[in-house]
């Protein structure tokens, strides 16, 4: 089961082999070899099987599994049974001469299964291998090359075959035509060859131990000579490397005399190679292979090749070798093993060839010939033994060397050299100092050299040297008595300093090594040894060399270690001390590293081992010795100032071990007289001296000092001091810094209890004299002297009894230096250095005076802060001068940091702290990064500093801390993160130090405070987000910890925050505030408007977004406490409101409950206090103005502001009724209203100014308030629909403002229809305003509503009806005639209603028409149109009783000046003909009442009129009994027809006499009324229309006609013409002459007597 399941498995994996990718095809390989290590058997018989049955399988995907069975035969070749290793053989052998071509990767894949198959299973593999390869028949290219294979992986298996297959092969040697044919017999006859030589040469181990060179060497040369002779001449170059290959492995095989014989021929032709090929290792690899032959059989040949291979071999040699390239390194180890050869045979020619190579002008010449020597003299030592004088005395010239790569070969063939004994004979001496030179180079990298393979720094020399020296005093055992102690020469000499590592290392090996042989071995023996340094100078020497311990590789330790073991010869007593001491000296060095070591710690541990050191040696003599030889070393360290001012200590701590007063004096008077005064290291090592020394010497060292003074040196003159006579001016500067230098130094070293008395008489008195001066040296030596002074002074013993009585002038004196220095850039240390010495100045004794004190802070202050940035915080081109810029950046804030805690040390109080951040306030506020960085962090320093001196014995009020919290907490949110942490530890600090004064233990612990330090890890990135979300903790904290009496000064100060230049801060002020007063808001209520105001005040100073929108922020959390309170404060603001009133007030939009509850106070407002006031003109005789009241204005303002805001939309939904109504009233109070004169004059300023937001005029602002609240409240449609109508300009016209209310009615009721029943009910109070305005609004809109169905749907129509017709009695005339139009709206409406209410409506039409108190007839007007408009809809019961009454009423206005009542009550007469058929004769008389006006009205000047009486008449037509006249008046009186009106009335004449003459005489009458007619047409139309009746009266009823009448009416010019134009009719005249048609006479000529 398992094997099928592997079998499958594997199958599965062969199968997709033919994937592309070449990861699927790995993954495929070694999953088959991983299933060939538990089944190796299976998975080959597996493949086997199915490389058989796949045959047409590509050969790429055939590799793959050949290459798996490989790895499985190879990992398990030692269990593979027979008839597997059959099954594989077989397997291979086919597929790999399956094809003729060579197809390499498939091919080799096979044939490298039969090499592993071959391993174990030889045999097997030959028998089925040697069946293709049969005599005569030129086998496979890849049998040969498996042949080849088989001899290395199998040597004792395959040899016994080899000779057979040789056998086989030489005959094939001919027929080989083609080039890869002849590579691959060369390339197993070189395999042969190479398994042949080692079966012989392990024939012990071999199966066959018979087998013999001779055995195959006939063989093996008759091969050779087909390639040496025939293929080594092919054009063909690999080929030709393939021949060279198997020709050197073959010249170990063959006869020695046909070698010999071949030699002459073989070695040039071998050499000549190497000019056609680039590649030369396979030609020297051969060539040292042939010249190891010829040895070997003392061939006598090699002598006459000798020239010929040194001068071909040695450039081979001098070409370098790229270690990229491996051949070339290969090429280059086969040439050297030729040498070696050759060295071993010729000895004598070889060096006379090499030797003189050594002084070519080639550098690679002489690098490759010192290789060589190097070679030989390590492969050749037997035959270079009696050599050794001459190569050494040969070196001599490469010794002067000065290029590294020769140094460097040089420095290899002297350790081969000290290997064979060659550094032991004469000579060898100058070879350990070039070795040690070597070691002393300097190790940093020289200058760039030009980029060559072989190139080498001095580095590397240095360190092969350095390599090379601790290898041969370490492992070269004869070489221990050469180089100890001679290597000792080398320590003292300064120019071995790069040395001092390794010589010490080297150096202490070998002493350990001779204390091993025995007690004395190790001692330094200076009379066998005269050039070694004495004890002292070798003390001095390694002590002043470890004060650098990690220069030089750590030279400190190794010095140390080095004096250790020479202990004994140093001076016998220090055994014990040194023992115990140096092993910790070289402890420290090694615990530490360069950084971390306090060099000042270490000198003065080193100093201490010295003190100690000649304590225990107790000797003066010794001592004195030891102090001479310290002085002579001075001058060898002049290019070493660090280990020059340590040799000074050095020097002074020797000199105060001195029991000699005498020497100690002479030495100090040299030291004054040889010191290089120009050098800063000098100065201050000599001044260390002094100081040291004084310490025994106080009285020696004041007194030489004082003679220094006295001395002429200053004045350039000679005296004692006669070495100073030729010194500059600058020198003597030098000097005077280094005498100042001195003073201080003896001040602070000296004994306290003695120096103290002589600082003012001795001291100060030497120093004054110098303080005018501008050398920077000499300064900044007063300065640190001075400094050094007050130390003394302050750790003196009696420090509190000491008066200085001249450090106010000292501080003074550091003032001036400190200002001095240029604001610009940091380029000295005067300021740090002044600073420090101003601190220990301030805590002596007497206090300075309060303006020394603040002008000592505000120098010191400016003197730093204002620096530009620090080089490491911008690219300032400083290059290697940045990093110590940047220290001394860091020593002078730390010397500000430390001054300003001495200051305030000295008054530790609330006031103390407020007097010194007085001073830093303007610094932490900076707009400039690195004044603010650096004032927080001095603020930090002083305030830990505070609270850790804290110590409150009574409880005390911390009355600053609200200030200066808001000094600091907005910086938590600084563009910077180091400010930003800083800001957050001073709050941190403050917080603590109110606690302290609160009476908490300065150990307390507040986990609130404590919290802080979280949060600073949130301030290191600088996203915004998380910046402000801190600073929102941080103000929580803050709020929950600052005292109610502090809050409101933390509040003011945090306001003047918002115009911090940094916009991250001024932001953070604004979250801080805003969180404070979320946290402690309440109990500040009678605070707000002070608030209010300085919000205000802050968005005029602060012209940024961010502060706009954090003060609106503030005003909402106001508002929200005190929303009442705010209201007031906003509205007391001055009109117009400016644009940040209007952005305070459009913050209270933000949250719907709030918003709610301040529109309601608003609303409140507006509706509270009367709307205007009137106001009596002085102008005689012009009346009263309305003056609009404040608070309803402002309160309007307000609202507009507000609802602005889209935020708002929600409060303003939930009042939209209330809004709505007041707003609309308030409109209506304030049309024709003006503005009080102040706030005239103020809007017209604010316009001049600038583009004022919106006009401050009464009605103009409440329209627009209604307008945004309509918008704000969904209604975005109403107030589109009322503006393209021109309702809003309507509705602010004092004569047009009910239209425009009209106009917003029929809006709302279209696109606010749900919104009015709360509309309706909130308007139905103001019916009963005492306000005219506020009923003309309110009646115009309900009228306007009742135009509209929506009314009805609403179930309003009853109660806006009912409140119209109340107003019938309204004492406002226009109230009244609304109302009548309210209720004509009804018939439009809601028609359907009309009935139902028919009666009340009539009656108040009726009232309405016979209103007293209506002069202009405009009531009566609206009554007369609407009953038109409600004619069709009502009853017709109801109209009939009133019919008459209304048909008389109306008469009078058919004649009325004004065309609006004359149509109206036309058209209404004309309407009401339909309900006169009950009650035909009665209205039947009341037409023709009117017909004659209506007929003359068709002559209306106003169109409109003509209309309505062509109306009338066509209703009329019915009623008259007359059908000629009835059709007459429905086809002649069409509205879109013209009309020819003296035809027409000749026709009606006609009819009216035929149908009514009895009717002619009233007919007339009417007419003569009309004679007087205003209207010019109407007058000629009487006299016309008369005419006509007397044409055509019949002749008994002419008598009817009083012609007095007629002829009265001739007074009216018009009417007379008319009149005679009648009469002319009556008396015959032709009708055309009125320009009518002949109609014929009607009565004879006679009857005109009638008349008369």
């Amino acid at each position: 089961m398992m094997e099928s399941r592997i079998k499958r498995l594997a199958t599965t994996l062969m199968d997709a082999t033919t994937d592309k990718d070449p990861l699927v095809q790995e993954q495929i390989y070694n999953a088959l070899c991983y299933l060939g290590e538990s089944e190796p058997e299976e998975i080959l018989h597996s493949c086997d099987e199915y490389l058989r049955q796949h045959d047409k399988l590509a050969y790429p995907h055939r590799v793959i599994i050949l290459k798996a069975m490989e790895t499985v035969v190879k990992n398990n070749i030692a269990s593979l049974d027979k008839s597997t290793a059959k099954v594989v053989i077989f397997l291979a052998s086919n597929e790999m001469t399956k094809s003729k071509e060579v197809i390499r990767d498939w091919q080799q894949a096979a044939s490298s299964v039969l090499v592993a198959v071959g391993q174990r299973f030889i045999n097997k593999v030959m028998e089925e291998v040697l069946t293709k390869f049969q005599p005569g028949i030129l086998p496979h290219y890849f049998i040969v090359q498996t042949f080849a294979n088989l001899s290395v992986s199998n040597v004792f298996g395959m040899v016994p075959f080899l000779n057979s297959i040789l056998g086989t092969m030489l005959p094939m040697l001919g027929m080989a035509k083609q080039d890869h044919m002849k590579s691959v017999f060369c390339y197993a006859l070189q395999h042969f060859s190479e398994s042949i030589q080692e079966y012989l040469a392990n024939l012990d181990k071999a199966p066959d131990p018979t087998v013999r060179k001779d055995t195959f060497s006939n063989e093996i040369f008759s091969a050779y000579e087909v390639l040496f002779n025939s293929w080594l001449q092919h054009r063909e170059a690999k080929l030709r490397l393939a021949v060279v290959e198997a020709v050197g492995p073959m010249s170990y095989l063959m006869p020695s005399e046909k070698l010999e014989e071949q030699l002459p021929k073989l070695i040039p032709g071998i050499l000549a190679l190497y000019k056609k090929h680039a590649e030369a290792f396979y030609i020297s690899k051969s060539l040292c292979q042939i010249l190891e032959a010829s040895v070997n059989i003392g061939s006598r040949s090699l002598d006459v090749q000798l020239d010929a291979l040194l001068g071909t071999l040695h450039p081979q040699i001098c070409a370098p070798a790229d270690p990229s390239v491996p051949l070339t390194v290969k090429n280059h180890t086969e040439v050297l093993r030729c040498f070696t050869v050759l060295a071993c045979s010729f000895p004598d020619r070889v060096l006379a060839f090499l030797l003189p190579k050594l002084e070519s002008s080639n550098e690679r010449t002489r690098v490759g010939t010192l290789l060589i020597m190097r070679q030989i003299i390590n492969s050749a030592p037997s035959q270079m033994e009696i050599k050794k004088p001459f190569i050494l005395s040969s070196m001599k010239l490469p010794l002067q060397d000065s290029n590294d790569k020769v140094k460097r070969a040089v420095v290899q063939v002297i350790s081969a050299m000290a290997h064979h004994g060659y550094l032991e004979q004469p000579g060898g001496e100058a070879m350990l100092e070039y070795l040690v030179r070597q070691c002393a180079l300097p190790s940093e990298a020289p200058k760039k050299q030009p980029p060559d393979a072989d190139d080498l720094t001095s580095d590397s020399v240095q360190s092969i040297s350095v390599n090379t020296l601790f290898l041969l005093s370490t492992t070269v055992d004869r070489m221990n008595n050469v180089l100890w102690p001679y290597l000792l020469e080398f320590v003292t000499p300064i120019q071995f300093t790069n040395a001092l590592t390794p010589l010490c290392k080297s150096l202490m090996y070998l002493a350990v090594k001779k204390q091993e042989e025995g007690e004395n071995a190790s001692l330094l023996r200076y009379d066998l040894n005269g050039n070694l340094p004495s004890p002292y100078a070798l003390t001095t020497r390694l002590l002043v060399v470890s004060s650098q311990p990690y220069a030089g590789d750590c030279r400190g330790a190794a010095a140390l270690r080095l004096l250790s073991v020479l202990q004994y010869s140093v001076h016998p007593a220090l055994e014990q001390l040194w023992s115990k001491r140096v092993p910790s000296l070289v402890e420290h060095i090694e615990e530490n590293t360069e950084k971390r070591l306090c060099q000042k710690e270490w000198e003065e541990k080193l100093l201490l081992f010295l003190q100690e050191t000649l304590a225990a040696v107790s000797d003066n003599a010794w001592v004195c010795h030891f102090v001479t030889e310290m002085c002579r070393q001075l001058n060898s360290y002049n290019g070493f100032p660090l280990e020059k001012n340590f040799l000074y200590k050095c020097i002074g701590t020797a000199l105060g071990a001195c029991t000699s007063k005498d020497l100690v004096q002479k030495q100090l008077q040299e030291l004054l007289e040889t010191a290089r005064y120009h050098e800063e290291a000098e100065r201050e090592g000599l001044a260390s001296c002094f100081g040291i020394c004084a310490i025994n010497h106080l009285e020696e060292t004041l007194a030489k000092l004082e003679d220094f003074v006295r001395s002429d040196v200053f004045k350039k003159s000679v005296g004692l001091f006669s070495i100073f006579k030729d010194r500059s001016d600058n020198e003597v500067e030098k000097i005077k810094s280094t005498l100042i230098l001195c003073y201080g130094f003896v001040a602070v070293h000296a004994p306290k209890e003695l120096v103290l008395s002589r600082i003012e008489a001795d001291i100060l008195k030497n120093i004054f004299q110098y303080f005018n001066t501008k050398d920077l040296t000499l300064k900044l030596c007063l300065i640190r002297s001075i400094c050094m002074i007050s130390q003394a002074i302050y750790n003196g013993g009696k420090c509190g009894d000491f008066v200085f009585s001249r450090k106010a002038e000292l501080v003074a004196q550091m003032v001036e230096f400190i200002k001095a220095e240029p604001l610009d850039a940091m380029r000295t240390p005067v300021r740090q250095r002044a600073m420090v010495t101003c601190t220990y100045l301030v805590v002596l004794e007497p206090h300075l005076s309060d303006p020394d004190r603040t002008e000592l802070i505000d120098t010191c202050l400016a003197g730093v802060l204002a620096l530009p940035p620090e080089p490491g915080q911008e690219r300032d081109g400083s290059g290697g001068d940045a990093p110590h810029k940047e220290m001394l950046y860091g020593d002078t804030l730390s010397a500000l940091k430390d001054l300003l805690k001495s200051l305030l040390q000295r008054n530790l109080t609330p006031h103390g702290l407020q007097d010194m951040f007085a001073h830093l306030g303007p610094w932490i506020k900076s707009n400039k990064e690195q004044e603010r960085q650096r004032a927080v962090e001095v603020s930090a320093a002083l305030l830990d500093f505070y609270l850790g001196k804290l110590n409150v014995s009574t409880v005390v009020p911390f009355y600053n801390l609200g200030v200066l919290i808001a000094l600091f907490s907005p910086r938590c949110s600084d563009s910077l993160a180091s400010v930003r942490q800083h800001a957050v530890d001073c709050v941190y600090c403050l917080l603590y130090i109110q606690l302290c004064y609160e009476g908490f233990a300065r150990d307390h612990t507040d986990e609130m405070v404590e919290g802080l330090k979280a949060l600073k890890k949130g301030l290191e990135e600088p996203d915004f987000t998380v910046l402000f979300h801190t600073c929102h903790n941080i103000a929580m904290v803050v709020g929950k910890r600052v005292p109610p009496d502090q809050l409101m000064s933390l509040l003011l100060a945090m306001f003047e925050g918002l115009a911090d230049p940094d916009k991250n801060c001024s932001r953070a002020a604004t979250v801080m505030i805003n969180s404070l007063l979320k946290e402690r808001g309440s109990v500040l209520q009678e605070k707000v408007p002070d608030i209010m105001s300085i919000i205000h005040s802050k968005l005029q100073e602060v012209d940024e977004e961010h502060i706009r929108k954090a003060a609106q922020q503030t005003v909402y959390i106001l508002a929200s406490q005190h929303k009442s309170v705010v209201v007031s404060s906003l509205l007391g603001s001055a009109l117009p409101f400016d644009s940040h009133t209007c952005a305070m007030w459009r913050s209270l939009a933000a949250e719907p409950t709030l918003t709610s509850q301040i529109l309601e106070q608003l609303l409140e407002k507006v509706n509270r206090d009367v709307p205007y006031k009137e106001s009596k003109c002085f102008l005689l005789g012009s009346g009263s103005e309305r003056i609009a009241t404040l608070l309803p204005l402002a309160a309007t303002c307000a609202l507009y502001e507000i609802m602005s805001a889209p935020e708002s939309g929600a409060a303003v939904l939930g009042l939209y009724a209330p809004l709505f109504v007041t707003l609309l009233l308030r409109v209506s109070c304030t049309v024709g209203v003006q503005l009080p004169k102040s706030l005239q004059s103020r809007e017209r300023r604010s316009s001049s100014l600038g583009p004022a937001p919106r006009s401050l005029h009464p009605c103009s602002c409440a329209v627009e308030t209604l307008k945004v609240m309509l918008a704000r409240g969904g209604s975005e449609a109403v107030t589109r629909a009322v503006g393209s109508a021109g309702g809003w300009d309507l509705m602010a016209s004092p004569e047009r403002h009910h239209d425009g209310v009209a106009v917003l009615a029929g809006a709302m009721a279209r696109h606010a229809g749900p919104r009015l029943p709360l509309i309706v009910k909130n308007l139905i109070p103001t019916l009963s305003s005492v306000l005219d305005s506020q009923r003309i609004t309110t009646t115009a809109f309900f009228a306007e509503l009742l135009n509209n169905n929506v009314v009805n749907d609403l179930m309003l129509l009853e109660t806006v009806m009912d409140n119209m017709t109340g107003r019938q009695k309204d004492p406002c005339m226009l109230v009244r005639m609304l109302a009548l139009r309210g209720l004509g709206n009804i018939s439009s409406g809601s028609p359907e209603k009309v009935r139902k209410h028919g009666a009340k409506l009539l009656a108040s039409m009726v009232n309405g028409m016979d209103d007293k108190d209506d002069p202009h007839n405009l009531v009566a007007l609206e009554a007369m149109s609407s009953l038109s408009k409600l004619l069709d809809h009502l009853e017709e019961r109801d109209i009939q009783s009133m019919l008459l009454h209304i048909a008389i009423r109306i008469r009078p206005f058919f004649d009325s000046e004004q065309p609006d009542l004359r149509q109206s009550s036309i058209v209404l007469f004309g309407n009401l003909t339909k309900f006169s058929e009950d009650d035909c004769e009665a209205f039947f008389e009341q037409i023709l009442n009117g017909l004659v006006t209506l007929l003359l009205h068709l002559q209306d000047p106003k169109p409109e009129v003509v209309k309505a009486c062509k109306f009338a008449l066509r209703m009329c037509g019915p009623n008259m009994g007359c059908e000629g006249l009835c059709d007459m008046f429905l086809n002649h009186l069409r509205e879109d027809r013209s009309l020819h009106y003296g035809e027409f009335m000749n026709n009606v004449c006609k009819h009216l006499m035929q149908s009514y003459p009895e009717m002619l005489n009233r007919l007339i009458l009417t007419n003569l009324f009309y004679f007087k007619s205003n209207w010019v047409d109407i007058r000629a139309a009487a006299p016309m229309f008369i005419g006509f009746l007397v044409l055509h009266v019949d002749e008994d009823h002419c008598q009817q006609v009083d012609l007095d009448q007629l002829i009265s009416g001739e007074s009216v010019p018009t009417a007379c013409t008319a009149g005679e134009q009648e009469l002319g009719v009556g008396a015959g005249a032709q009708p055309r002459e009125f320009g009518l048609p002949s109609v014929g006479l009607c009565r004879a000529p006679g009857s005109c007597s009638t008349l008369g």
